[in-house]
């Protein structure tokens, strides 16, 4: 969050209201992700980036608040990234365990709990800001821009590869993957990219060879395919390589890139782009955040969980380090207490430097962290952060182009709330109304 002392903190939080009567000795976190099935890379290992802080925070003798420490104690269910299993385990975490924060990849697990979480008034985490609208006050998106950092991709690609001039791309259509596909065809527009084909297809296919083989007849550049999910990433990349594709390959994610090169070969692979950089990249060096530097947390996760590193191993680790930082500063784990003290700094500091508040033009609520996003290449078959790209520069200049496009794709949030059936178009709401609430 900032890097202000621990007397600064004491001294901030006394404007602050203090709510943590009754609160048990421990305090309870719940982590609902996919611990298995498709999804699984985008769950499991960040709650074994999670086990790693829970322990470091609690060798240190846990949360602070009015001068006494809580342990933490991280309760974890495997939503498989179904809905019913997701309201099942929102009931579980929040009833039984009272937990003070509730992290979720979010997505399709988040349409049938969002009524319930905000009923009950539950801190809770997404990875996709294509989640928030003015009726879910409490849920935030402060670690992961998705699927918006994509622009920076796309950005630094037109400009270091300008012979490339056509694209073919892909998205399954469900909640993940259509605003990425949005986000995706707005970036390659601002660019002045030409959309040579594009192909949407249901999130349950496992067919590579349907969906790449019309995108290679299409005599396209560049393939991209946006946030698919990794088990179709390494797929269509192997079926790519296997048709002797020489053009360029961008895509949201790339985990367990290792096993695609060994697969395919690393001349095939140099220059893929994607977003997601491994934490013992040297362009981190002067980034502190995980009560360490990320080569530390790098290696420590590399040593406890080898082979399991992906794009999420460290984000869920990411709102913990925000939510820490504002429960110690509230002396509270009230939400109404934490999502102020988050709000009351204005300005941010997350995984990639500072960052601010947004939302509002277009998810109805300022609730999303957004600052600067690192763009991804494959090297000689290593991954290595080519540069950092700048989400609100992009947004300056092309936001009104996503918003079209998102609105092109029903993705706007209040598009979203009327697919629902909730009917009833809300205002967009400040921190100051959300927090009287």
């Amino acid at each position: 969050m900032t890097n202000s002392s621990f007397a600064h903190r004491l001294a901030v939080s006394s404007v602050l209201p203090r709510l943590s009567v009754g609160m048990p000795d421990a305090v309870n976190i719940g982590f609902l992700g996919p611990l298995s099935g498709q999804v699984e890379s985008w769950g499991l290992p960040g709650l074994h980036g999670c086990r790693i802080w829970e322990d470091w925070l609690n060798r240190t003798g846990g949360l602070l608040i009015n001068g006494r420490r809580y342990p933490i104690r991280i309760v974890e269910f495997d939503c498989g990234y179904d809905a019913g299993r997701a309201l099942e385990g929102a009931r579980q975490l929040i009833e039984r365990h009272d937990v003070k924060l509730l992290m979720m990849l979010g997505g399709d697990t988040m349409a049938e709990i969002r009524d319930y979480l905000s009923q009950r008034k539950v801190l809770t985490s997404t990875l996709l800001p294509s989640d928030l609208s003015p009726d879910t006050p409490y849920l935030i998106a402060p670690s992961e821009l998705h699927p918006i950092f994509n622009v920076t991709g796309v950005e630094w690609l037109a400009q270091a590869r300008p012979e490339l001039r056509t694209v073919a791309l892909c998205s399954q259509t469900d909640a993940l993957g259509l605003p990425s596909l949005a986000t995706y065809r707005a970036a390659f527009k601002a660019a002045k990219l030409g959309i040579a084909k594009e192909i949407q297809y249901d999130p349950d296919t496992t067919d590579a060879v349907a969906i790449v083989q019309p995108m290679l007849e299409s005599g396209a550049d560049i393939l991209c395919w946006c946030t698919s999910y990794t088990p179709m990433v390494h797929a269509m990349t192997e079926y790519a390589h296997a048709q002797g594709f020489k053009g360029q390959i961008i895509s949201c994610t790339l985990d367990y890139y290792d096993q695609l090169v060994a697969r395919t070969s690393v001349d095939f692979m140099e220059g893929f782009v994607f977003q997601f950089p491994d934490f013992d990249d040297e362009k981190l060096n002067d980034k502190t955040f995980f009560f360490n530097q990320p080569k530390g947390f790098f290696d420590e996760y590399n040593s406890r969980f080898p082979g399991t590193w992906t794009a999420v191993s460290w984000e869920y680790v990411a709102i913990l380090d925000i939510w820490h930082a504002a429960v110690e500063k509230s002396n509270s784990v009230n939400p109404a207490s934490v999502l102020a003290a988050m709000k009351q700094l204005g300005h941010v500091t997350h995984a990639f430097g500072p960052a601010h508040w947004w939302g509002e033009s277009m998810f109805g609520i300022d609730n999303a962290l957004v600052g600067d996003w690192p763009v991804v290449t494959v090297k000689s078959g290593k991954a290595r952060i080519a540069a950092f790209g700048s989400i609100p520069r992009w947004l300056k200049r092309h936001g009104g182009l996503l918003k079209q496009e998102m609105s092109d794709l029903s993705q706007l949030w209040d598009q979203r709330l009327r697919a629902s059936g909730n009917g009833t178009v809300l205002q967009a709401r400040t921190p100051e109304s959300v927090l009287q609430k």
